[in-house]
């Protein structure tokens, strides 16, 4: 049986081009077992000598560890200056609005889903709970307003899931259990499941706005641990830009997955560099400079920023 959604009758265009996304097609994917074990065996090695240069730290790894040091080191080891607004929190109460969604019995209205996905966040003792309780009416409404959008948007790209295909959303993915080095994923949605050794599982990224090389990167990490992990990688990957109802999907390959550890690797070697060993870090003007803590004293940024100061730039692209 195919990974695919419900039956195709009453679809939307955009519903039923997702819908094609979804299915398999073609003969079984199947990666060679000594290719797998060779690259758990490469990461194992890796680690093996990162470890003897960590000096007792533990060091977790995120798709957004890589994205700050393949970025600008000078505002990866700046201090956190972060803070929730309406448009950050939105991507975290329309992840839970939709984790309902694929659950929920019936036809739940966007705004019923987002205020209950609120309402459940408000009681959790971490995360968003306490910004969330201080919120006045105002921001409340935007955020509402803005979560809405996105979960209809979702409601409209995305037909009904078969339970079938196995749909998870916020889906965690660590390698290995436990030592000085962990790799962590957690993908919006997966579908699919390993038979054997046929790589059958899709991962699926929500994005919003525009595309840039990083969500492939992102995706691509994901592929790596849940290739450690599961000792099968999935078959295909896809970033979802929900503004425009279009995926960009990729499929899996050796060579993807050879180089996707690589760049793990390297950027794992550049974080004890900074971090442990006392490496000056390297300054890369762009986007982020826009909200970059430093920015103020930074003559690089500064220069960048006058260059660019005509496009606009948005938040981190992510529901």
């Amino acid at each position: 049986m195919s990974d695919s959604s419900a039956p195709t009758s009453r679809l939307t265009p955009a519903q039923e081009s997702t819908l094609d996304v979804l299915r398999r097609a073609g003969d079984p994917l199947i990666f060679d077992a000594d290719f797998v074990a060779g690259l758990r065996d490469e990461a194992n090695e890796a680690f093996a000598h990162f470890g003897d240069r960590l000096d007792g730290n533990q060091v977790f790894v995120t798709k957004h560890t890589l994205a700050g040091i393949f970025g600008c080191e000078a505002q990866f080891l700046a201090p956190d200056a972060f803070e929730w607004t309406p448009s950050r929190a939105r991507g975290q109460v329309s992840h839970r609005a939709i984790q309902l969604l694929i659950n929920w019995r019936g036809e739940p209205a966007p705004a019923e889903l987002v205020d209950e996905a609120i309402a459940r966040l408000l009681n959790e003792e971490k995360g968003l709970s306490p910004w969330l309780q201080s919120l006045g009416e105002g921001d409340l409404a935007d955020l509402r307003a803005m979560s809405s959008d996105h979960v209809t948007k979702f409601m409209e790209c995305f037909p009904p899931l078969d339970p079938r295909s196995r749909p998870v959303t916020e889906s965690s993915t660590q390698w290995p259990v436990d030592g000085q080095i962990l790799l962590r994923g957690r993908a919006d949605l997966t579908m699919g499941r390993p038979f054997e050794r046929e790589s059958r599982k899709l991962i699926v990224d929500f994005k919003t706005g525009r595309v840039v090389p990083r969500h492939r990167e992102d995706l691509r990490f994901y592929a790596i641990v849940e290739t450690l992990s599961r000792q099968v990688p999935p078959r295909k990957l896809a970033s979802f830009y929900l503004d425009s109802a279009q995926p960009i999907v990729e499929d899996v390959t050796e060579n993807m997955l050879r180089s996707t550890l690589r760049r793990t690797l390297d950027g794992i070697n550049s974080l004890i560099e900074l971090r442990v060993e006392g490496r000056t870090p390297t300054k890369s003007p762009g986007a982020p400079c826009r909200w970059c803590s430093l920015a103020a004293d930074c003559a690089e940024g500064q220069a960048h920023l006058r260059r660019d100061d005509t496009h606009d730039v948005t938040d981190d692209e992510v529901v």
